[in-house]
């Protein structure tokens, strides 16, 4: 009884004598039967404190809330001081987790009455494609006729067949009767333009060959203006021109001829000369050559 002592001395004599006997039938009955198991435990009938009841509303605000005010024209923080006496910004009425349970079920005695949307008139078929062309929209789409074989579907396997398709095509190809064409068919070998070229494209080369007639024209004309433009070379002139460039080589040749003996060409002017006279010796060599040809033309001009 030393560890119970403590806790006994609070208790009255009937329930210190009450406990004693329970714990001492649990203690034994862990060992073996008792007597003392015979007498019941006293029940404990523990009584419920009456419910809380705030004295405050239960619609006014917390003091210092920051709940629903970050997307309004209020503070971060509102009802500072404790006294609103309800919520600054509105409860929404389904904005969090949705209406009640049970809000959204439909009302039984608001159903659809005869005529309440035509207004008590039965309208045409022509009138619902102009007036509701929504009611007349199909609900369901139907199947495909060759729809997409179902996963569970298995294909037919193991069908083998001996049969030639190239040769039976063959064959049935030859046997194969022509075609009888129905009576009063129209025959296209008997129209009257049949193998004739037709009339567009008759039009498209008659405008295509005066397209051609129109740039040959121009041709012609640049070519008789640009003969006007020149004349040919009498044989006297070309003469006359042949003994000037004649005697201009001569006087170059002469003026180079004076020079070659210099081995050392030590100074630029030198080297300048001999280059001058040898590029004038080409050109006046070349003029002779061309002048030395018939039909030569000159321009009108000169």
């Amino acid at each position: 009884l030393k560890p119970f002592r403590s806790s006994w001395r609070d208790l009255p004599l009937l329930d210190c004598l009450h406990k004693f006997l329970t714990q001492a039938s649990c203690g034994t009955m862990m060992h073996g039967e008792s007597i003392y198991a015979i007498i019941p435990p006293k029940p404990v009938h523990q009584e419920r404190p009456p419910m809380y009841k705030s004295q405050h509303s239960g619609t006014q605000p917390p003091s210092a809330s920051t709940f629903k005010t970050s997307g309004t024209s209020h503070p971060a923080v509102c009802n500072m001081a404790g006294n609103l006496p309800e919520k600054p910004v509105k409860d929404s009425s389904h904005g969090g987790f949705g209406k009640a349970r049970g809000s959204y079920n439909e009302d039984p005695n608001n159903y659809m009455k005869k005529g309440a949307k035509t207004g008590g008139k039965v309208l045409s078929l022509a009138e619902m494609k102009k007036m509701h062309p929504e009611t007349l929209a199909p609900r369901e789409l139907k199947p495909a006729i060759r729809s997409m074989p179902q996963l569970s579907e298995q294909p037919v396997m193991n069908l083998v067949t001996s049969k030639n398709f190239v040769v039976a095509n063959a064959v049935e190809t030859i046997l194969a009767a022509p075609k009888k064409l129905p009576e009063g068919a129209k025959d296209y070998l008997k129209k009257e333009d049949y193998g004739k070229v037709p009339k567009y494209l008759q039009h498209i080369k008659s405008d295509i060959n005066a397209e051609y007639e129109y740039i040959r024209e121009l041709q012609m004309q640049r070519d008789q203006a640009e003969a006007d433009r020149v004349r040919p070379l009498s044989d006297d002139e070309r003469q006359h021109l042949l003994e000037g460039l004649k005697a201009k080589w001569e006087q170059v040749n002469t003026a180079y001829q004076a020079e070659t003996h210099q081995t050392k060409l030590d100074t630029m002017g030198k080297m300048k000369r001999k280059e001058k006279n040898e590029a004038e010796l080409m050109q006046i060599e070349k003029d002779i050559e061309k002048l030395s040809k018939r039909n030569i033309h000159v321009h009108s001009e000169m």
